[in-house]
């Protein structure tokens, strides 16, 4: 199968050319879209990808799903924020999103630093006095940031890659992040802050390194400026809105803050007459954080990367919205996910899955150790979509479950037995299924509704329920001759008391509805379904 991915804005080539390389992808590049031509587009796309200027509002992505046959699945943003993409909206409709923050770590924490000793240096203002043929050196005398103490807001990958070079610029290293429990990061070279507010008031320069969220939304404002230093200087290269930009104004106006470096607005790009602009103790750049040819690079193939493995199946990387799940899989941990899939497809044979109202999913052995939580999810994802027409992914599972009313639990059994996955449902009956993954890589099923069997679920599967007396399998087969289907494979799992037997059979071709009714009428079958698997 064909994955389409739609390239909805400006990206470096690299990433084209990286999805154009792979096998059974479709590359869409229409850059610009907006309104309903978004909206058709995205619906006809697996995935998207986007930078900053195309903006996947709630009202864009409900449109889309307005059309039953959406294929979207995966928002992937090349570049860290994303502020123009609605998550709430696409967890809702299970759509994962990621983004390659770790592309461009040390691109903006180099832009952070190179704002910081241009603002303590003065190099801005001076370059333009220079340009305009003055040579007041007297004027722009800075500061050394030697000795300094530097607060660090956020101590995730750029504001460790900020604080590293701090370190090594002589300054004492001091963080906050609301995060970390820690009473020390990098080693012990850096103190962390129980609050915001203990951290500002002891720093010299503080520095921007955490998401806009509603904790962080002006966590730097009017409070803040009356009980810091009032030579401090603060650098943002993060998000806008992060620093009150009305409040900082008025703190520099005042003297209670000694200079600022800007690289990121509430609004961009901000007004022609926004005070930043001509503040002579500001020092602006237009959101230049992860503008070099080298992070350009990077994130387009990063973003690109990570959209196509996970429309693979392959795993998750950099996920905002999946709550934390380590969609790292192997192999054969992938075979298991695989498994639970057939399964759930055959067990579909024998039990009307749209009751279910619990699911429990029991993993045992060594394979799936520390991965039962995401196997036993993706799991779920295959026995909602038996339940419900509604898109369902690993990343809205949880929270359909329980508009569904399906309660879903995990069991880990022993690591040092064979290794099973066991799925069991319950709604008006209850119903089992277990299998395995052999040595050959391939996955079977062992037992349903406590017959044994060994087979590999694939294909066209007929399951039937018939009384354990022999002649059964001569007459069932007598009906497929006639309707010239071959048997692929048949196995029988005989029942312990109950004298019923299943027999489950894989055919060469799609079992039509005449030789369905012809072997439930076969003397002696009570059940007979079909199935598509794998």
């Amino acid at each position: 199968m064909t994955i389409k991915i739609l390239i909805a804005d400006k990206l470096a080539p690299e990433g084209a050319t990286f999805l154009k390389a792979q096998k059974n992808v479709e590359v869409i590049e229409n850059t610009g879209l907006s309104g309903d031509a978004l909206v058709t587009a995205i619906a006809e796309a697996d995935g998207v990808i986007v930078r900053s200027s195309v903006k996947l509002t709630e009202e864009i992505l409900d449109k889309a799903f307005q059309n039953p046959e959406c294929r979207l699945k995966g928002i992937a943003r090349a570049g860290v924020g994303v502020d123009n993409i609605d998550l709430q909206t696409a967890t809702k409709y299970g759509i994962a999103v990621m983004n390659s923050a770790s592309a461009s770590t040390i691109t903006t924490a180099e832009h952070a630093f190179a704002l910081m000793i241009s603002l303590a240096r003065n190099v801005a203002n001076s370059n333009g006095v220079f340009r305009s043929g003055g040579w007041d050196r007297s004027k722009y005398v800075g500061v050394q940031l030697a000795g300094r103490t530097l607060g660090i807001v956020g101590m995730g990958r750029i504001g460790q890659a900020v604080a590293r070079r701090a370190l090594a610029f002589g300054m004492d290293v001091i963080g906050f992040d609301p995060f970390m429990k820690e009473v020390t990061a990098l080693d012990g070279q850096v103190r962390m802050m129980k609050s915001f507010n203990e951290l500002i008031t002891a720093v010299d320069i503080v520095s921007f390194h955490v998401p806009r969220t509603e904790e962080t939304d002006g966590m730097l404002g009017a409070e803040q400026f009356a009980i810091c230093k009032p030579d401090l200087l603060v650098v943002n290269a993060a998000r806008g809105g992060i620093v009150n930009e009305e409040a900082l104004i008025q703190a520099l106006d005042k003297n209670q803050c000694g200079g600022a470096a800007i690289d990121v607005f509430m609004s961009e790009p901000p007004a022609e007459d926004h005070p930043f602009r001509t503040h002579p103790k500001v020092l602006a750049t237009p959101h230049l954080g992860a503008s070099t040819v080298e992070a350009q690079e990077a994130v387009a193939v990063n973003a690109c990367a990570s959209l196509l493995r996970y429309l693979q199946g392959e795993g998750l990387d950099s996920a905002v919205n999946a709550g934390g799940l380590d969609l790292e899989l192997n192999n054969k941990q992938r075979t298991y996910v695989e498994l639970a899939q057939r399964m759930l497809a055959l067990l579909g044979t024998v039990a009307t899955l749209t009751n279910t109202r619990k699911v429990t999913v029991e993993l045992r052995g060594k394979a799936t150790a520390g991965k039962a939580d995401t196997i036993s999810r993706y799991a779920l994802v295959s026995l909602l979509q038996h339940i419900s027409d509604e898109p369902v992914s690993i990343i809205n599972v949880t929270a359909m479950a329980r508009e569904l009313g399906v309660t879903a639990s995990t069991i880990v059994g022993a690591a040092d037995v064979i290794d099973s996955l066991t799925i069991r449902t319950k709604g008006e009956h209850e119903h089992a299924i277990e299998g395995t993954v052999h040595a050959d890589g391939l996955p079977r099923v062992t037992n349903i509704e406590g017959r044994r069997f060994d087979m590999v679920p694939t294909g066209h599967m007929i399951a039937l329920f018939n009384n354990d007396t022999p002649g059964m399998v001569g007459r069932v087969g007598e009906v497929l001759g006639v309707a010239k289907v071959n048997i692929d494979e048949m196995v029988i799992g005989h029942g312990d008391d109950d004298g019923v037997a299943m027999m489950v059979i894989k055919a060469d071709s799609v079992p039509c509805d005449e030789l369905l009714a012809n072997l439930a009428n076969i003397d002696g079958v009570s059940k007979v379904a079909s199935a598509e698997v794998g």
